[in-house]
């Protein structure tokens, strides 16, 4: 099975986010309008996200849309980092939104949602929520998973259900390949060296044999 055909399948980049004790968010690609009337949207969720956790426990979460003019930086911490561990928000321009935070900066507006009834979908959750509030902040073009990969060279995090593991010929090469989000370096690690995607240091690379 080729799944890299998979990748010709349209998708958009959001920061999904809630609030419990904290503020979290993370990274998701995988946003659908399910219907139009009393709007309902689906959202996909790896379980292991703390995301996921804090959304089934308050029953509510927001959408902030991003565009093209989004700081990789933002996709980078959302992504590939845990809202268990670092304040996700620190020096981030945002605002709450019904006491959910929402990102002001370069996104094209938020979408604020009621939990409705969740999928179980294996590995991830797919959660159906309805439509409570909108606002349009910027009008600028919504990033697509496309311009993601192709203009910013970022990577599906393995949590990401589009995640394909990245195969690589290691004949003749010395390649090493980050274990937080993938990446591939090929040639010695240099000093200082830190993952361009997500910013670990070199002591998160595996050599790949």
């Amino acid at each position: 099975m080729d799944k890299s055909i998979l990748n010709n399948i349209s998708y958009g980049m959001y920061i999904v986010t809630a609030k419990d004790e904290k503020n979290v968010g993370c990274v998701i690609n995988t946003l659908t309008q399910v219907t139009s009337d009393d709007p309902l949207i689906s959202v996909c969720i790896n379980k292991q996200n703390y995301t996921n956790t804090v959304i089934r426990k308050t029953k509510k979460f927001a959408v902030s849309i991003l565009s093209e003019k989004t700081n990789s930086n933002i996709i980078s911490t959302f992504g590939f980092k845990s809202s268990k561990d670092i304040d996700k928000f620190d020096s981030l321009s945002y605002s709450l939104v019904d006491n959910i935070p929402v990102l002001d900066e370069n996104t094209c507006g938020y979408i604020i949602c009621e939990l409705v009834d969740v999928v179980d979908a294996n590995t991830h959750d797919i959660f159906i929520a309805k439509i409570i509030d909108t606002k349009k902040l910027h009008d600028y073009t919504p990033m697509t998973y496309k311009y993601y990969h192709e203009v910013i060279k970022g990577k599906a995090p393995k949590t990401a259900p589009t995640y394909i593991e990245e195969t690589v010929d290691t004949k003749d090469k010395e390649v090493w390949v980050c274990n937080i989000c993938g990446y591939v370096h090929e040639g010695p690690l240099p000093d200082g060296f830190v993952c361009p995607i997500c910013g670990v240091d070199a002591s998160n690379f595996k050599k790949k044999e």
